[in-house]
């Protein structure tokens, strides 16, 4: 049984993650670019490692929580990365929002390193991850859930297993996000119009969130709105790179999505429009001639 475990990123689904492993058992080791949140978690049971590098030659399994390709692409083979410290079958596990044919490329430039991968990425939000009740869409070789399979059900309560190569997973998941993103886009949308009609918004909110309407964005991010808090738990930013996955994906065969592009035009004009780094349910920002609750 595989132990010793790495955790690279530990922003809002990583630290959760981090903490699932540590109390599965395992021995937990970190790295950070923040250097505090890092040693935070080492205080509280575990090792901050001051590289990727470092990390890798400790684990068997590290387990991947950044941004983007782009981050991911940097600590596998940039300064101090771990692709080249990594031990020969050890497992890469990649929670990132992709591109489908990128991630199908890594797996086969870390198979050429002796290195097994697994295309794993996330959903269920920070609450969920912390709790370890999240989903992991992932596809990967037997051999690699022949290693990491266990970790990745402590972190998860549902690993969904698509394949049995790099890919499937991450085309799952920017399918999910399609919806996601529109769902976000069309629940502020809805309140908005309500707004504009004079319909008080918590009257609104209650309504909806027991008639046949709603949905569990709506529910979630239409209670950001009401609050007034934009504290960034997924930022705006996150949506017009995510959409513009779903897009690229579509485009290259041609396949239209009428409401996803609508949607990412959306997210768009709320990030040019200052609103980059706040919570998704700020795409509400756009909408002009409404009031926004404010807090209390």
């Amino acid at each position: 049984m595989t132990s010793n475990v790495g955790v690279i990123g530990l922003g809002a689904m990583g630290s959760g993650m981090a903490g699932s492993l540590r109390r599965a058992g395992r021995h937990v080791h970190v790295f950070d670019i923040r250097t505090e949140v890092a040693q935070a978690f080492a205080a509280e049971g575990g090792v901050a490692c001051a590289s990727p590098a470092e990390l890798a030659a400790r684990c068997d399994v590290i387990v991947s929580v950044v941004v983007n390709a782009a981050q991911t692409e940097n600590l596998l083979f940039g300064v101090d990365g771990c692709a080249a410290a990594m031990k020969p079958g050890s497992v890469f596990v990649m929670c990132s929002t992709v591109d489908p044919g990128w991630s199908m490329a890594l797996e086969a430039r870390l198979a050429a390193l002796g290195i097994l991968y697994i295309d794993a990425p996330i959903s269920g939000g920070a609450a969920k991850a912390s709790s370890g009740e999240m989903t992991m869409m992932t596809s990967g070789r037997p051999e690699a859930y022949a290693v990491a399979g266990a970790l990745l059900d402590a972190m998860a309560a549902k690993v969904y297993r698509l394949g049995d190569q790099a890919g499937a997973g991450s085309k799952v998941k920017i399918i999910n996000q399609l919806l996601a993103g529109v769902h976000i886009a069309a629940a502020a949308e809805a309140m908005a119009l309500g707004l504009r009609e004079g319909v008080d918004p918590a009257a609104l909110y209650e309504v909806i969130t027991h008639s046949a309407g709603n949905s569990w964005m709506f529910e979630n991010r239409m209670a950001h709105v009401l609050a007034a808090d934009y504290t960034p738990l997924s930022a705006v930013d996150i949506f017009v790179k995510d959409l513009g996955l779903v897009l690229d994906m579509a485009r290259a065969s041609k396949f239209p999505l009428p409401l996803s592009s609508t949607a990412h035009q959306m997210f768009m004009q709320a990030s040019t429009a200052g609103f980059a780094r706040e919570d998704d349910s700020a795409v509400i920002k756009i909408f002009p001639g409404i009031e926004l609750p404010r807090k209390p």
